[in-house]
């Protein structure tokens, strides 16, 4: 995993929020702010965070089904940000997005076959009908559909099949990229091992790299590379998988791992309380300095006056000031 093959900088997606009353005052809301990562071909990197801090915004911006306010994306060493429409739409033949609601994101008024084969005729309009229909079985098949359910409607599948029908229609293309967007949230817990333990399969046989976004820690362990934790429309940590369960250096980073469950009722005892208390901020009015100081059992006064800088300290890239004595004394 050498080759870049989509770079992040600096991205921001502000959305305008208007208060109600006679004199309406204009906010902004800040989904995402000021995000920087790599993804590399092949590889899969995990987006983790709380409700609301900004991890399925960040993944519509990167297929710009949201603005991107500021920054660049850059896809093949071509900045996305301010394309226009005709030029989005050929990039989105190498961009592609895997939704959460499996059900809600397939068109009920359409078969699989035309589903999945869709993006086929929009971009491969002169194909035959008897090319796209044989593709369309050949996905179908990979990702675990029998060719049989070619003809059939999206209600009548579960919501395991469903999102198997959202992966195939993705994949179609043969993308470079392909942003999962809280794919298995929806699912049963053993449906989502299979849904993940697919995707992996699919990104070996195909090469794709993976921008796979989640509440469920254990899923993103399990398939990513690399985890990149948000909080507040910020990066908190990035590091490798392994690192990051290993040796947290983020104390919201430690607070999401400790917050993930254990099967053994003896271990789960004896484990300390470090739960993580109150809600998030508010995004359209963030604490100074740290957004996560407010929560932050180790905040100090340096905390609120100054942004922490997203550095490497150990084997994890951390914005905390005082990451070294929270990791020597945790």
């Amino acid at each position: 995993m050498s080759e870049t093959i989509l770079s992040v900088r600096d991205l921001c997606v502000y959305f305008e929020i208007r208060d109600e009353g006679w004199f309406p005052e204009k906010k902004l809301l800040r989904a995402v702010d000021g995000v920087s990562f790599d993804l590399e071909a092949g590889e899969t990197l995990g987006v983790v965070g709380e409700s609301g801090c900004g991890k399925s915004t960040l993944a519509r911006a990167i297929v710009a089904l949201v603005p991107a306010t500021s920054g660049e994306i850059r896809f093949d060493g071509q900045n996305l940000v301010g394309l226009d429409a005709e030029q989005l739409r050929q990039q989105r033949r190498h961009l592609q997005i895997i939704f959460q609601d499996p059900l809600a994101s397939l068109d009920p008024r359409m078969t699989v076959g035309e589903i999945i084969g869709e993006p086929l005729r929009s971009f491969f309009p002169r194909m035959s009908a008897a090319e796209r229909r044989t593709k369309v079985i050949e996905i179908m098949q990979r990702v675990g559909l029998m060719a049989g359910y070619i003809n059939r409607y999206p209600h009548e599948f579960s919501g395991g099949q469903a999102q198997r029908i959202g992966i195939a229609r993705a994949l179609i293309l043969h993308p470079e990229v392909v942003v999962c967007d809280e794919p298995v949230s929806a699912l049963d817990v053993s449906i989502k091992a299979q849904i993940v333990n697919l995707l992996m399969e699919l990104q070996q046989v195909y090469g794709i790299s993976l921008l796979f976004v989640a509440h469920d820690l254990a899923s993103v362990r399990h398939i990513s590379h690399r985890v990149l934790v948000l909080y507040l429309g910020k990066v908190m940590e990035l590091a490798d998988s392994d690192a990051i369960y290993r040796a947290p250096r983020h104390p919201y980073t430690q607070s999401l791992i400790h917050a993930v469950p254990v099967a053994d009722p003896r271990q789960a005892r004896a484990r300390p309380a470090k739960g993580l208390e109150g809600e998030p901020p508010s995004p359209i009015d963030p604490p100074s300095g740290c957004v996560f100081r407010t929560r932050c059992p180790y905040a100090v006064e340096r905390c609120a006056a100054e942004v922490p800088a997203l550095r490497q300290v150990g084997e994890s890239r951390v914005a905390c000031h005082l990451a070294e004595q929270i990791q020597s004394s945790s």
